[in-house]
């Protein structure tokens, strides 16, 4: 398993409404997330926006592929995409990954 760390940007003036998107996620996309390999998902933000995202899956191109090809991940990302500074394109294509350089064992 390869532990996927990445960065995005909430929108500042819309970070409450984007928490209360999260406490409800709909079911399908959850069933979707694990069928296409991500695992012990997670997701922090900070004040200013800045959106963490943490995930552990076996190939972080695949899982992102296959999530692609669901319907469900379409209709999600398109909701998704006010809640970021750059919403002209879905919030799944600009996640920028962080090199692991450590980690405890």
């Amino acid at each position: 398993m390869k532990r996927i760390c990445f960065l995005l940007q909430v929108k500042p003036e819309r970070l409450e409404e984007y928490k209360q998107r999260h406490q409800q996620v709909w079911p399908e996309m959850l069933q979707a997330l694990h069928e296409t390999g991500w695992h012990n998902y997670s997701l922090f933000l900070r004040e200013d926006g800045l959106l963490v995202g943490y995930c552990e899956t076996l190939d972080f191109a695949a899982a992102k592929a296959a999530m692609a090809t669901r319907e469900v991940n379409a209709r999600w990302q398109s909701e998704m995409a006010p809640f970021f500074v750059d919403s002209r394109t879905a919030p799944d294509s600009r996640m920028a990954t962080l090199e692991e350089v450590f980690h405890l064992d």
